[in-house]
C-alpha cells in the first residue's frame, strides 16, 4: 500500500508538471501563432495596397501617353480619355487636365471655358479669388477640364494652382516626367474627404517642356484598404519625413489626421509602400492583446490538465489496488513467453551453426577420390567430436566448457597418450566447437604408423595465458615427439583448412605448424577475449536465468 501510494503521488506530481509544461507551451504557441497570423495578414495587406497604388500610377502613365500635341486652351481634353479612365479604375474622385497657359493664351482659355458650359469660366486663383490677367507675365497652371462633370465640380475649371501650397510644388516636381503624388489634402472642398492627388506631366513633342498635367485624385481610405472591426489590426498612413502626424481611417472609411504624442504606443509593424515617386509608411496597430489571450488559454489548459491528473490518479489507484495480483501473474507469463522466444531463437541459431559445420565436415571428408574406409572413420570421428562438445555445452547450459574436458577419451582418440598441461580455463561455446574439431584432427593423425623410435608418438598439449587484462593472450602448443615428415601422414584437405584457417579465424588469432628435428608442432595464438567471449556467456546467462515476478 505504501508503494502504491508513492506511485500515485509520483503520478500526481508528474501530472502537475506536465499540466504546467503544457500550459507554458500553449502560452508560447498562442503568442507565436498570433504573431505569425498578424505578420501574414499585414504582409498580404501591404502587398495589396502596393498593388492598388501601382495600378493607379499606371493609369496616370497611360493617360499621359494618350495625349498627342494637345491644344492647351481646349476645355474638352479628357474626352478621348474617358473610356480609358473608366476601363481602369472608377474609384478616383476627380480626373483633371491642368494646362500650362502662357499669358497670351489666358483670354482664349476663358472663352473656351465659357463655351464648354462651366459655371465660372474666369481665370482666378486656386481659392476663387480673382486675378488680373493683364498683369500676369509668366505661365499659369490652370484647370481646363475634369471628370466627372457634376454640380459639385463644374465650378472648378479656371482655377490656377501655381500658388497652391500642396498642388503647386507637386506640379513643379512632375515636370521631370514621372508621376508625382501630393501630400494628403482635402478633396473637392475644405471639409471634404482627405485624399492624394497624382499628377503626370504632358510633354510637348520634341521638347522637354510640359504643356500641362493629367491629375487623378484619390481618397486615402480606399488606398489604405482599411479593415472592419473583425480585422486583426488597424492601419495608419504616415509620411516618413513627418513623424509627428499620422492619418487614420475609422470603420466607416473616414480619414482623420491624428497627432502622435510622446509616450503613445508605437505600431506593431511598419511597412513601406511607394506611390507617385515617394515612399509612404503604413503603420499597423494590433487590435487584440495577444499576451492576455495566450495567458487565458494557458490557464484553461492548466485547469484541464489538473482535472485529468486527479481523474487519472483516482482511476489508477482503484484499478491498481484491485488488480495487483493479476498484474503480477501477467508479468510472469510475459516473462516466460519472452524467455521461451529467446530460447527458441537461440536454439535455431545454434542448430543452424551446427548443421552448417556438419555439412562442411561431410562435404570436405567425402570428397571425390578419397578412400571410403578412411573417410568414413574420419567422418564418424569428427561428427562424434561435435556431438561430444554439444553434450558438454548442454550440461553447462551453454555457459562454456572447461578446456581439459575436450581432451577426454570420449572426445578424441588416444587421449590416454596425451600429456595435458595448462590452467583449467572455461572457453566459450563457439571456441569449444572449433577447438574440439581441432584436437580431434590433431589426435586422429598422431597414430598413423610408428614413430622414429618404433613406438607411438609421445604427445604433449600445453597452453598458457600471458599479458594483463584486458589484453591477455591465449597460447596453445601441440607437439608430437619422435615424428618427422617422413613418418607422419600428411593432413587431409579438411584438416589443413581447419588447422590453418577455420580454427584461427574462429578465435580471432593465428596458427602455424612445422616439423623440428624430433617432433611435429602446431601452435595457436588468440586473444583471451575471443576464447572466453564474456558477451556470449552473459547473453546465454540472461536466457537461462529464472523469471521472477515484478514486485
Amino acid at each position: 500500500m505504501v508503494r502504491l501510494g508513492f506511485i500515485i503521488g509520483f503520478i500526481a506530481l508528474i501530472g502537475v508538471l506536465l499540466s504546467g509544461l503544457a500550459a507554458y507551451r500553449v502560452h508560447d504557441q498562442e503568442l507565436a501563432l498570433d504573431g505569425i497570423a498578424l505578420a501574414r495578414a499585414i504582409d498580404v495587406h501591404a502587398s495589396l495596397v502596393q498593388d492598388r497604388l501601382t495600378e493607379r500610377e499606371l493609369l496616370a502613365r497611360v493617360a499621359s501617353g494618350l495625349f498627342r500635341a494637345p491644344s492647351v486652351v481646349k476645355a474638352n481634353m479628357l474626352q478621348p480619355l474617358r473610356s480609358a479612365i473608366y476601363a481602369f479604375k472608377t474609384d478616383f474622385v476627380v480626373a483633371s487636365w491642368i494646362a500650362r497657359l502662357k499669358p497670351g493664351d489666358l483670354a482664349a482659355a476663358q472663352a473656351e471655358l465659357k463655351s464648354a458650359g462651366f459655371t465660372n469660366p474666369t481665370i482666378r486663383d486656386f481659392n476663387d479669388k480673382p486675378l488680373d490677367i493683364k498683369t500676369i507675365d509668366k505661365p499659369l497652371d490652370v484647370l481646363m477640364d475634369l471628370e466627372p462633370r457634376t454640380a459639385d465640380t463644374l465650378g472648378f475649371p479656371g482655377r490656377a494652382y501655381d500658388r497652391h501650397s500642396v498642388i503647386g510644388p507637386m506640379l513643379a516636381q512632375a515636370v521631370a516626367g514621372k508621376p508625382v503624388a501630393s501630400d494628403p489634402i482635402p478633396l473637392l472642398q475644405l471639409n471634404g474627404p482627405i485624399g492624394i492627388v497624382l499628377a503626370s506631366a504632358i510633354l510637348k513633342e520634341g521638347s522637354a517642356e510640359p504643356v500641362g498635367f493629367v491629375t487623378f485624385s484619390y481618397e486615402l481610405a480606399p488606398l489604405m484598404l482599411t479593415n472592419d472591426d473583425r480585422s486583426l489590426f488597424s492601419v495608419v498612413l504616415k509620411d516618413p519625413d513627418d513623424a509627428s502626424d499620422e492619418y487614420v481611417a475609422n470603420e466607416q472609411g473616414v480619414v482623420t489626421l491624428r497627432e502622435v504624442k510622446q509616450g503613445d504606443p508605437l505600431p506593431s509593424v511598419v511597412r513601406t509602400v511607394t506611390f507617385g515617386g515617394r515612399d509612404w509608411s503604413l503603420g499597423y496597430y494590433a487590435k487584440n492583446n495577444a499576451a492576455q489571450r495566450a495567458q487565458q488559454t494557458a490557464i484553461v489548459v492548466a485547469a484541464i490538465g489538473l482535472a485529468l491528473t486527479g481523474i487519472i490518479c483516482g482511476l489508477f489507484g482503484y484499478v491498481a489496488y484491485n488488480n495487483l495480483r493479476l498484474s503480477r501473474e501477467i508479468q510472469v507469463r510475459i516473462g516466460f513467453e519472452r524467455r521461451l522466444t529467446a530460447v527458441i531463437d537461440e536454439l535455431n541459431h545454434r542448430v543452424k551453426n551446427i548443421l552448417a559445420v556438419i555439412q562442411s565436415i561431410v562435404t570436405r571428408t567425402l570428397r571425390h577420390g578419397s578412400d571410403m574406409d578412411v573417410s568414413r572413420d574420419l567422418l564418424i570421428g569428427r561428427i562424434h567430436a561435435m556431438s561430444n562438445v554439444v553434450t558438454l555445452l548442454s550440461e553447462s547450459q551453454w555457459q562454456g566448457v572447461k578446456l581439459r574436458g575436450l581432451f577426454e577419451s570420449r572426445a578424441i582418440p588416444h587421449a590416454d597418450r596425451i600429456v595435458v598441461n595448462g590452467p583449467d580455463i572455461a572457453v566459450s561455446a563457439r571456441a569449444a566447437q572449433s577447438l574440439s574439431l581441432l584436437f580431434f584432427e590433431l589426435a586422429s593423425h598422431s597414430d598413423e604408423g610408428l614413430s622414429l623410435v618404433g613406438k607411438h608418438p609421445h604427445i604433449v598439449a600445453n597452453w598458457e595465458v600471458t599479458g594483463e587484462e584486458p589484453d591477455t593472450i591465449f597460447h596453445f602448443r601441440w607437439e608430437e615427439f619422435n615424428t618427422s615428415s617422413a613418418t607422419r601422414r600428411e593432413d587431409s584437405d579438411f584438416g589443413l583448412i581447419l588447422l590453418d584457417r577455420v580454427a584461427p579465424e574462429a578465435l580471432g588469432g593465428t596458427a602455424k605448424r612445422y616439423f623440428t628435428d624430433v617432433s611435429y608442432v602446431y601452435e595457436l595464438t588468440a586473444p583471451m577475449a575471443t576464447v572466453v567471449d564474456m558477451t556470449e556467456r552473459d547473453r546465454t546467462g540472461e536466457i537461462s536465468a529464472p523469471v521472477r515476478p515484478v514486485r
